[in-house]
């Protein structure tokens, strides 16, 4: 990058960044995560509909996070920074049919499809079940401003992967040029035959619409829906759906497949995360994602589970890449360790980088940072890994 592109690019993430807390964040805090979080769905729906607006938001990521390929997971990336599943995901339904009417009648199902990926760059779509869901009712989402926090407990609203690749597909022309297919296995599905069954048919619909993401992520956690995260992550689970994503890409078309990616919980034993390494390893899994958000009870209602982001996430999901790492040197394990965790500047995204890690999800930090929240972390390690005293805020 030349000097005065350079100088540009810092001149514009201060004038962002600086602009969202001073000016933004303040005016959308106003009202409540909730109220917010449904404002943000709305905008997202009619900005994928502007027409030229994807250039726009391309020439501004362009400007402020400059290109840096980088191979994790069995694929090139463009960019070390992705925005975890959990963003564009998609409206709910009550039933299949009703999702797939909405697609055939034009409606924007997975508001920010568009928009997001122009902006930021690689997004993972998702997370998507076998059968489409409602999510949690009432108030779904908090914020914690102390710790620059998140709480949620959508509860996997979403599609249906059969809505979403039909979707998809329909927009095939205007997908960005990188992007992931995040799969949850079914909630309140606790056979483990059955779970294999309905991942093989997700992964199966997505490649039967020829769909051709980056990478497919299979989330085996999900801590605010009511069924239990933790059955999903022994190593027999684990193997089971595993092995059957892997089955279904490579029947779809074994030269051109995707990679598999696998999401997991933090706060899972050493010996836990170990048996897990030793089974993707063994299966053909080129990523772990450490980790999803952390289970603690609702800001409303102790008694039900709502997961956290950001600042409270952080050192679990650092101590659980930490733990997976040491996994696969020990397995000598050709996979990949990618953070997600609290991710807010570039100290947290170092902290993760001094173990090794190289490629880093992130959500809760566009709250607290605003649209150019990836930007604005490179930049500041860049400044650390130089040694000056300045900040980027």
């Amino acid at each position: 990058m030349s000097g005065s592109s350079s100088v540009l690019r810092a001149l514009l993430l201060v004038l962002g960044g600086r602009g969202y807390e001073q000016a933004v964040r303040p005016l959308l805090f106003r009202s409540s995560a909730q109220a917010t979080h449904e404002a943000l769905l709305a905008w997202l729906r009619r900005a994928d509909a502007i027409p030229g607006l994807p250039v726009v938001l391309g020439a501004a990521r362009g400007a402020t996070l400059p290109p840096c390929a980088i191979d994790v997971g069995g694929v090139r990336l463009e960019s070390p920074y992705i925005v975890a599943a959990g963003l564009v995901k998609g409206d709910g339904f009550a039933s299949e049919d009703e999702a797939l009417a909405a697609v055939e009648r034009g409606r924007n199902i997975m508001p920010g499809w568009r928009s997001v990926p122009a902006l930021v760059g690689p997004v993972e779509f998702g997370s998507f079940t076998r059968w489409p869901r409602l999510g949690n009712p009432g108030t779904v989402v908090w914020r914690d401003v102390p710790t620059r926090s998140t709480q949620n407990r959508v509860g996997l609203r979403n599609p249906g992967v059969k809505a979403a690749a039909a979707f998809l597909a329909r927009n095939r022309q205007h997908l960005p040029r990188q992007y992931g297919i995040n799969i949850a296995v079914s909630p309140g599905v606790d056979d483990p035959g059955e779970q294999a069954r309905e991942v093989a048919e997700s992964f199966a619909t997505f490649a039967a619409h020829d769909l051709r993401p980056t990478w497919y992520t299979l989330n085996l956690s999900c801590p605010n829906t009511e069924d239990d995260p933790g059955s999903h992550q022994t190593a027999e689970q684990a193997r089971e759906v595993c092995g059957a994503a892997l089955s279904a890409l490579r029947a779809a078309d074994p030269a051109r497949s995707a990679p598999l990616w696998v999401k997991v919980s933090p706060g899972l034993a050493g010996e836990q995360y170990r048996a897990l390494v030793g089974v993707f390893a063994e299966l053909g899994v080129r990523a772990v994602i450490a980790t999803n958000t952390l289970g603690e009870p609702s800001p409303v209602d102790p008694a039900l589970q709502a997961g956290v982001g950001g600042g409270r996430l952080h050192a679990a999901a650092l101590s659980a890449a930490a733990c997976l790492i040491d996994a696969r040197r020990a397995l000598d394990a050709p996979l990949d360790v990618i953070g997600c965790g609290g991710i807010l500047d570039g100290a947290t995204c170092e902290a993760f980088a001094r173990l090794g890690v190289r490629v880093f999800q992130y959500w809760s930090v566009l709250v607290y940072r605003g649209p150019l929240a990836a930007a604005i972390i490179q930049r500041e390690r860049e400044i650390e890994q130089a040694g000056s005293d300045g900040t980027v805020t």
